[in-house]
């Protein structure tokens, strides 16, 4: 039986098994081994020819992927909000590889990638799931494009594929303390109650893993899936954007109540329509920091902020100082900032000071 199989049976077992505190021992165990088998699944073959990818290199201040099914509108998006064109068609499949283009929004570059339609069964290697997936993972957003007039259907789907490769949506990594050691056998705490797990089921899970020696911490009341995230350390932690295009083809109603949900934002590709807004949330989501320079003596430069991410080494003065030479922090006495970050204008301040969207930065060299 391949493995596909195997993570088939193991899922209607899940499916079938009744969900209350006598089974919740053994959907742990259940569930540990479905995660095993789906991390196997996405290792790459150790031998045959090398698979074709999407090479694509990072550019820009951010990275955000649009990913979705066929026929959505995520190339009429692209060649919308960038100035690449990508193919359009009325059939599906029309876009075959990643398309690059640039958004230039608030003195930043936003890297925006056009991806293949994914289909179901892309988690385990249907059409080009993985490749899509795996610039997924490597993004510092994901605009999951859906077609308004589909109802919820879709995002299930999606949200279960990207599950299913270790793609992580809108969530922040659980508050687990885990260390294997050599020896001294499975020690377990928690500051918190727990109501979700015990020590039992935390135990057998480190087991299946074959993990005897260990020191587990839970710093907050998580689950099994959230443990096993732990356990398998590849887990990509992503904001994600739900885009639901062709607003102009449902009613009013059915607008405002997708309007209303958290992390969404409603668009028209054909009509035009809220393009403005979802630039708006983009920035938002990334939270970008622009730090202006300035010289002693002199106005600040106001024409090319330094442009700061919390995904890309943080908005601290470190940061700010390295992006414009590594060799800079070794000569680093101190900084005077002025902006929002500040008590007073200027402030002195050092190199883990956090800088906010705007402040004015003078660098003092040793």
């Amino acid at each position: 039986m391949g493995i596909v199989e195997r993570i088939k049976d193991i899922e209607a077992e899940i499916n079938r098994t009744q969900k209350n505190k006598a089974t919740e021992y053994h959907l742990g165990l259940l569930k540990a081994r479905l995660a095993k088998l789906r991390s196997q699944l996405l290792e790459p073959p150790k031998s045959g020819p090398k698979g074709e990818g999407f090479d694509v290199s990072k550019y820009g201040d951010a990275r955000v992927a649009l990913i979705g099914f066929p026929s959505v509108g995520k190339s009429t998006l692209l060649s919308m909000l960038t100035d690449t064109h990508s193919e359009q068609a009325a059939y599906e499949f029309t876009t075959l590889t990643c398309i690059p283009g640039v958004i230039h929004y608030n003195d930043a570059k936003i890297q925006l990638l056009d991806l293949p339609g994914i289909i179901e069964g892309a988690a385990e290697g249907k059409g080009r799931g993985r490749q899509v997936i795996a610039v997924g993972k490597s993004s510092d957003l994901v605009l999951m494009i859906l077609d308004a007039g589909k109802g919820d259907a879709q995002r299930r789907k999606l949200e279960r594929e990207l599950e299913m490769v270790g793609l992580r949506l809108n969530k922040n990594p659980p508050n687990i303390y885990f260390k294997p050691k050599k020896a001294g056998g499975l020690a377990f705490n928690s500051t918190v109650p727990l109501t979700r797990i015990d020590a039992k089921t935390v135990q057998q899970i480190c087991h299946e893993y074959k993990i005897f020696n260990a020191e587990v911490l839970f710093r907050e009341d998580a689950g099994v899936d959230d443990f096993i995230d732990v356990i398998e350390g590849n887990r990509k932690y992503v904001r994600c954007l739900y885009v639901y295009n062709k607003i102009d083809t449902i009613s009013v109603e059915e607008l405002d109540e997708l309007a209303r949900r958290p992390h969404s934002v409603v668009i028209s590709c054909n009509m035009n329509l809220n393009m403005d807004y979802l630039l708006a949330r983009i920035w938002d989501e990334l939270a970008l920091v622009r730090v202006f320079t300035k010289k002693r003596g002199a106005f600040p430069d106001f024409n090319d902020p330094l442009v700061l991410t919390i995904g890309r080494g943080g908005c601290t003065v470190q940061a700010a100082v390295e992006s414009i030479h590594r060799d800079l922090v070794k000569d680093f006495k101190y900084a005077l900032v002025w902006g929002m970050s500040t008590k007073y204008n200027p402030m002195r301040c050092g190199l883990t000071h956090q800088l906010s969207d705007e402040d004015v930065i003078q660098i003092v060299k040793k």
